[in-house]
């Protein structure tokens, strides 16, 4: 069983019975980085509130190339797998830890339960759902509608908004394969940005200067 003050703490805005009810049926469970925590096509069992750290959401394409599409923070959870398991369909994402996470997972048998019975977690699964649609439509107007540049751009003050970071610890493969283009294109970016004084290249990381200059 979990405390109940990690549910109090993290949700504070269920009911007290709801509250019990996840403590008394989820699990705790704890991710090293870049562990791979749901697949494409995998049948859900169980959905996930996120603790704490950092997940990332990914679209895969039939020959596994995967596109990212956004973050879950503490206090949130998967919209998508929520409503894959409701409707009890595979999921339809891949979901990877960013950095070290924990995250209770709750059996789908309670999903029914709790929309019926709880108004905060029916508000709650509603709101994750459109707030997570509208992290992919700001991520599909970028893809659709963006160059590159734009692109990487924006997945940069992604990573500085989400982290409250300006340093960014990852490698221009793992950025490229997230903006589905090749190392050799981000690396000529970059040194673009870095030359517009928008960003400073380090041996082990990218230092965000000033992203809100315009590109020319």
């Amino acid at each position: 069983m979990i405390p109940i003050e990690i549910i109090q703490e993290h949700f504070p805005f269920f009911e007290k019975e709801l509250q019990e009810q996840i403590a008394d049926a989820g699990e705790v469970r704890e991710f090293e980085p870049g562990e791979i925590l749901m697949k494409t096509g995998q049948n859900i069992r169980s959905t996930m509130l996120v603790l704490s750290g950092l997940i990332k959401i990914f679209r895969e394409d039939e020959e596994g190339n995967e596109f990212f599409m956004y973050y879950l923070q503490p206090g949130q959870a998967c919209a998508l797998s929520m409503v894959c398991a409701i409707r009890q369909e595979t999921s339809q994402i891949m979901a990877k830890t960013s950095t070290k996470t924990e995250v209770i997972t709750i059996p789908l048998t309670y999903m029914d339960q709790w929309m019926a019975g709880y108004k905060s977690w029916y508000h709650f699964v509603v709101s994750s759902y459109r707030d997570r649609f509208e992290d992919m439509l700001q991520t599909i107007d970028h893809i659709a509608f963006r160059n590159m540049d734009e692109r990487l751009v924006f997945y940069l003050q992604q990573h500085q908004n989400t982290l409250k970071s300006n340093i960014v610890s990852v490698s221009f493969t793992e950025i490229a394969q997230e903006l589905n283009s090749s190392r050799e294109v981000i690396s000529r970016l970059m040194k673009k940005l870095a030359e517009k004084g928008m960003i400073k290249q380090h041996k082990s990381h990218i230092e965000i200067i000033n992203l809100q200059k315009l590109l020319s």
